[in-house]
Order: structure tokens, then C-alpha cells, then sequence
């Protein structure tokens, strides 16, 4: 199966837009560096609200612009990409959170190469290094090494996907002026489809087109899907979002972190930078934090012109503050002042919605499922996608002789719920259950040697969801929360709060948009205190004007 003909001699494709095809990767890279900032200024305090990976972008181009952040965390540093381990394997890790990450992820993977982390292709279904994928679906067990193992129906289905972005949304022409950084081209295809599409669900989308008149065609869609699985927890959420993901390869070729994803950010809180303004040599976020993080933060508040940030510790003031926690945590366990953000942008906070999402992972003694099963010649097991209540099992491990971990589901929204009240023991009895149905020959249960872990984003405190993803209707809403960082037009009083975040991104449950909306902040910071970029390397707020986001009527 093939999607694009893929030009071998193009540049690869990159997130770069299409909602504001900013170059973030340049931007951060450029050897003149994100911009300075007044002598006096020098030293700055500003509060950097959240530990993940946004929060942690944020402070270390704010530290090396010379200002001083203080960064606070409910938990741990890492937010999202949390990666844990089992009690008594040490080097055998889960990851709870983000674990998967698209090559065209580049500003993303600028912190990657930053830090020196490693990397190795994600055993997504029939990716070329997952030795075995199995589709179970309707009771119907299929074994593929490549998509071409799979039923005729299977390719009709692709088919047919491919034939719908291509006449529906123009997939090769924004594919093509995406990988050549074409603006314009990009900003016309965008512009024509934002309003004709806004109001559009996913589901809506495939079923208007004749190329999915089938039923059939959309079901086996929803539950197997192409590229990390199945489409269906997405079906109700608007086509925008899609089209995003499609246009800018983020749902192709993952990779993963060598050691886990949680390294990035841990790293990223000890690394020095080559060039700091003001800061001695060898100053590092950590360095700036020797008794750690600050605490949870209870309420944000406006004084005069600065920033009051309250903890149970006590308050602290600043010239300004980033703000990464998923946002309606503005509404629920921080208390915020209503005059923090424009009226209009707390209904955009207000009718952000997010998607919930389950994991579950086992350790064995050591990767069976690389075993043949002398009645077949196949694998005992294989990366699994179905239609049962585990939907997803991914299989990881590092060698023969050393232990594996198994993801015995990964689920979304309303299969995440399923399981959300179940502690890891039990969520492991259901879904062993399940696949023992798929697998009646293979014994999981005998190879575990440690006690499960388990998350369900939803109802974790401090995150209670997953991430963002927008339904029909809410393009004014994402546009509302993106642009915020751009402040002129805003009233002296409602400046110096920055929104961070990939719930703040075109781009929900994304590290990248994590890491361009803090490269955003970093950039309002620099503005609001009477910084500016070089010419020669300007930053997003500079050019916003020229490739702002379309604005829709109200």
C-alpha cells in the first residue's frame, strides 16, 4: 500500500503549519540567537507555571536570554512525558505519557539533539520494524507483516482514505508546499478549506464523500486505521484537526527516546548552555533551583503591573508569567483573577475540549512473542490492533535475554472510561481476559514478573485529560488561545501572562506544539519587557501579521 509517491529529492516533510507556518526549527537554531533583552532587565524574574516539557522550553530560552525563571510543578518535571519504572528491573521503563514522536517534530528534536538523547524506531502496526502485527476485528483474526498481508478490504479502505484528503482537502499540494516551506502556497490551501471545513466532523467528513459511502469501509477505518492504528475516538472531533496531523506527518514514522521520554525534560533542567546572557558558565535551570521546583500553585493574581503567583508556601511577584497547565486547570484547582485574560479568552478556555486516554503496561521475564509457533511459522504474538477492550497492545523490548514490557492497552475516550475506575490489578484480570481470547495458546500471565502500572489521563489531578482536540466549531476558539502571545492590541492591564502549551498549539496530544507555543511565550516575555529579536532572525511575533492564522467572522 502507498499513500503519496514520495519525491526521494524533496526536503522531508516538517510541522511547519498550516495554521501559522512559522520556522520554530530555524528560529531556535540560528546563530544569532532568540533575541536580548535591556541591560536593566538583565536578572528579570518570571514565573513559569507547569514542569513539562513547555515549561521547560520556556525557562531555558528565558535563562538564556538572561532572565531569571522560577519554575513551579505540582508532581514531577516532565508533565506528560512521565515514564516510570517496575520496582526491583531497573532499566525496564514505561511510558505513561508521550512516547511516540514523528521525525517531522523538528523543533521538538532541536531539544532532542540538545541534550545528546538517542533515539529508535516505535513498533506501531506494520511500521517496517515491528516484526509482526496482528488485526483483530469482528472476531476475525488477521496476521501481517506489511499492509499487503492484510484482506483486499483492507486496501480498499486505504484506498479510499487517500482518495478522500485528495479530493476533499488537497493532500499533495499541501504536502508538497509544506515540504518546500512554500507560504503562500500554504496559507491559500489553508485559508480556503478553514471555513469550509470548521464546522465539519470527522465522521461528517468520511461520510459525505463517496469514497466512503460504505459503512463497512468506515468502521474497519475507525477501529484498524492507517499509520499508529485506529481513527474512531477522533470521529467526533472537527476535520481541522485531522488535516493537521495528516499535512504534517505527525501520526508517521515514530520514534522513541532512548531511556524513556521524561529524559528530555530532566535533562533539559540540568543542561548549561553553550551562551547565556548574564549568567555565569555553567549556570543551568537546576543551578537556579537548588532546593528544586517550586510548588503547586494555587492562584495567579494581577498586581498593579506585575504578576502574583501564590503557593501554600507563600506569594511571589514577577514582571510577567508563562502559564503551561493544560487550561482548565485555570478554571478548576488554580484560582485565577478574571481579569487575568481577556473576556473572550476565557470562553475559549471554558469550551476547550479534551480527550481521555488509559494505558496499562505488564513486565515479562522476556519477549516470547518473538517465539514461532511451529503450527503457523508466525510469531506467537504480534503488535496487536482490535476492536476488544485493550485496542491496542504494543510490544517493547531490548533484547532476547532481558526483560520486555508489554502495553496491554492503549485506549481513548470512551474505551479510556471503561477502565478508568479500575486499579492496574483489575484493568490487568479484563485485559488478559480479552486477549486470551485472541491468543488462547499464549500464556502473558505466566511470563509477568512484576505488578502492572497504569494511567487514565482523565483522572489524573493535575491533568484531568489527555490532551486537547477541538470539535466542530472551536477554529475561533484555538485561533483565540494561539495569538494570545501577539499582545499589542491588548490593554496595558491584561499584559504579561503568557498561555503555553500543546493545548494552546494547532496541534493537541503533540510535543511540538508543546515546544513552539513556550518558543511563543519566550518570545511575548522578551516583547513585554523591551527586548527584541535580531534582524536578521525574527521571531514568530515579528512576522505575525504576514502569516497570522486566518480570522474567521464572528
Amino acid at each position: 500500500m502507498t499513500a503519496l509517491a514520495e519525491d526521494l529529492s524533496a526536503p522531508p516533510v516538517t510541522m511547519f503549519g498550516p495554521d501559522f507556518p512559522f520556522p520554530y526549527d530555524r528560529w531556535v537554531r540560528h546563530a544569532e540567537g532568540l533575541g536580548s533583552v535591556p541591560a536593566g532587565v538583565l536578572g528579570t524574574r518570571v514565573a513559569v507555571v507547569g514542569g513539562g516539557i513547555s515549561g521547560l522550553v520556556a525557562a531555558y530560552e528565558l535563562m538564556r536570554l538572561g532572565l531569571r525563571p522560577v519554575v513551579y510543578e505540582a508532581e514531577q518535571l516532565g508533565g506528560r512525558m512521565r515514564t516510570v519504572g517496575f520496582p526491583g528491573h531497573p532499566g525496564a521503563v514505561a511510558e505513561l505519557g508521550a512516547m511516540r514522536f514523528p521525525p517531522s517534530a523538528t523543533a521538538l528534536f532541536h531539544y532532542v539533539d540538545l541534550v545528546g538523547l538517542g533515539t529508535r524506531p516505535f513498533p506501531n502496526p506494520m511500521a517496517p520494524t515491528t516484526p509482526h502485527t496482528v488485526v483483530d476485528v469482528g472476531g476475525e483474526r488477521h496476521f501481517a507483516r506489511l499492509p499487503e498481508d492484510l484482506p483486499s478490504v483492507y486496501q480498499e479502505v486505504y484506498d479510499a482514505w487517500y482518495k478522500v484528503l485528495e479530493e476533499g482537502a488537497d493532500l499533495s499540494a499541501m504536502d508538497a508546499a509544506i515540504r518546500r516551506r512554500d507560504t503562500a502556497t500554504v496559507k491559500a490551501l489553508w485559508n480556503r478549506l478553514v471555513p469550509l471545513l470548521d464546522d465539519q466532523s470527522f465522521y461528517g467528513f468520511l461520510a459525505s464523500s463517496p469514497a466512503f459511502a460504505s459503512f463497512r469501509h468506515r468502521e474497519i477505518f475507525g477501529q484498524v486505521g492507517f499509520g499508529s492504528g485506529g481513527w474512531d475516538t477522533d470521529f467526533p472531533n472537527s476535520m481541522l484537526e485531522i488535516l493537521r496531523v495528516v499535512y504534517t506527518g505527525a501520526d508517521e514514522r515514530h520514534l522513541t527516546l532512548t531511556g524513556g521520554a521524561q529524559q528530555l525534560p530532566l535533562r533539559l533542567w540540568e543542561h548549561v548552555p553553550r551562551r547565556s546572557a548574564h549568567w555565569p558558565g555553567g549556570t543551568s535551570l537546576a543551578s537556579l533551583h537548588p532546593q528544586g521546583p517550586r510548588p503547586a500553585v494555587r492562584a495567579v493574581r494581577r498586581t498593579g503591573g506585575g504578576i502574583r503567583v501564590v503557593t501554600a508556601d507563600g506569594a511571589e511577584e514577577f514582571a510577567a508569567a508563562v502559564l503551561t497547565p493544560q487550561v482548565r486547570l485555570l478554571l478548576s484547582r488554580i484560582d485565577t483573577d478574571e481579569d487575568l485574560l481577556p473576556a473572550e479568552l476565557w470562553t475559549a478556555v471554558e469550551r476547550t475540549h479534551y480527550m481521555g486516554s488509559s494505558k496499562l503496561f505488564a513486565l515479562v521475564d522476556r519477549p516470547f512473542w518473538r517465539d514461532m509457533d511451529e503450527r503457523t511459522g508466525r510469531p506467537v504474538m504480534g503488535m496487536t490492533l482490535t476492536d476488544r477492550m485493550p485496542r491496542g497492545v504494543y510490544l517493547f523490548d531490548d533484547g532476547p535475554h532481558e526483560p520486555g514490557v508489554m502495553c496491554l492497552s492503549y485506549t481513548w475516550n470512551d474505551d479510556s472510561m471503561k477502565a478508568a475506575a479500575l486499579p492496574p490489578d483489575e484493568r490487568l484480570e479484563v485485559m488478559l481476559r480479552h486477549l486470551r481470547r485472541i491468543y488462547p495458546d499464549v500464556d502473558v500471565r505466566g511470563r509477568i514478573v512484576a505488578e502492572p502500572v497504569a494511567v487514565s489521563w482523565e483522572t489524573e489531578p493535575w491533568f484531568m485529560g489527555a490532551f486537547k482536540n477541538n470539535l466542530p466549531g472551536h477554529y475561533r476558539y484555538q485561533r483565540r488561545l494561539f495569538t494570545h502571545f501577539v499582545q499589542d492590541t491588548l490593554p496595558a492591564h491584561q499584559r504579561g501572562v503568557f498561555l503555553a502549551g500543546d493545548d494552546v498549539s494547532w496541534t493537541g496530544g503533540f510535543a511540538e506544539g508543546a515546544v513552539t507555543t513556550a518558543l511563543n511565550a519566550v518570545w511575548g516575555v522578551l516583547r513585554h519587557l523591551g527586548g527584541r529579536t535580531p534582524a536578521g532572525n525574527p521571531g514568530p511575533g515579528d512576522v505575525f501579521s504576514a502569516i497570522a492564522p486566518i480570522d474567521l467572522p464572528s
